[in-house]
């Protein structure tokens, strides 16, 4: 289930159970006061060590996601206020939950086409593009530009998490996002392994990110299997 840790796109193992274990809290299928299944049978389930377990427990614990009780076990918490990795990642697959990776298709730094909304205050910027799974299945494709006055984000060290990435490697982070939601067709250079082929109907999800300025630095557009996926926006 999980990506291999010597990756460079992975996230450390642990981490990557901390994010499931997060977004089915918040998709309602781990429920507030439900107690978990032993460590070792969690361990097992997850085809992780106990010590990799624990490390993740720790995670929801410090994130007032977990409560630990001594002599009787783990309970779920429920923390609306709570961040992780991939807070700001509204696709989920249509039962909840699922852990987003990413397949790099293409990085490259370019002229900002005429098409795009107005974002950063450059006239270039790194194009990505990629396809986006959930458990390991395809659930989406993206184009993600990032404005080149904020940085320049290199094939060899991108990772599953860009808003991660943009943090470590150039320094900012992406502190709020607008979406817009709506129906697309699938583009031409979506890969074969998205399922769907170029101009059918998908779901579209069109986003403005900004980091601490006026105003926006990342633009990027999502076209969902909305087979396979659905657009989640809680409010809490």
């Amino acid at each position: 289930m999980y990506e291999r840790q010597d990756s460079p796109a992975a996230l450390p193992i642990y981490a990557q159970v901390s994010e499931v274990l997060i977004r089915e809290i918040a998709a309602g299928r781990l429920a507030d006061g439900q107690r978990l299944p032993p460590e070792r049978q969690m361990a097992a389930t997850h085809q992780v060590t106990v010590r990799t377990l624990r490390k993740s427990l720790k995670i929801l614990e410090e994130k007032g996601l977990l409560e630990r009780i001594q002599g009787s076990g783990n309970y779920v918490r429920s923390n609306p206020a709570a961040q992780s990795i991939y807070s700001m990642f509204r696709i989920e697959l249509l039962a909840g939950g699922g852990l987003p990776t990413a397949k790099f298709l293409d990085i490259t730094t370019c002229e900002k086409p005429s098409d795009l909304p107005e974002f950063g205050t450059s006239t270039r910027g790194t194009r990505m593009r990629r396809l986006r799974f959930l458990n390991k299945v395809p659930a989406a494709v993206e184009e993600i530009w990032l404005d080149a006055d904020s940085g320049t984000v290199l094939a060899e060290q991108a990772s599953d998490s860009l808003y991660r990435y943009y943090q470590v490697k150039l320094g900012f982070w992406i502190s709020r996002a607008e979406d817009y939601v709506s129906i697309g067709q699938t583009p031409d250079w979506a890969p074969p392994e998205f399922g769907k082929t170029a101009g059918q109907a998908t779901g579209f999800i069109e986003r403005l990110s900004w980091e601490q300025k006026p105003h926006p630095v990342e633009y990027s557009r999502t076209w969902f299997d909305t087979d396979t996926a659905r657009y989640v926006q809680r409010l809490k």
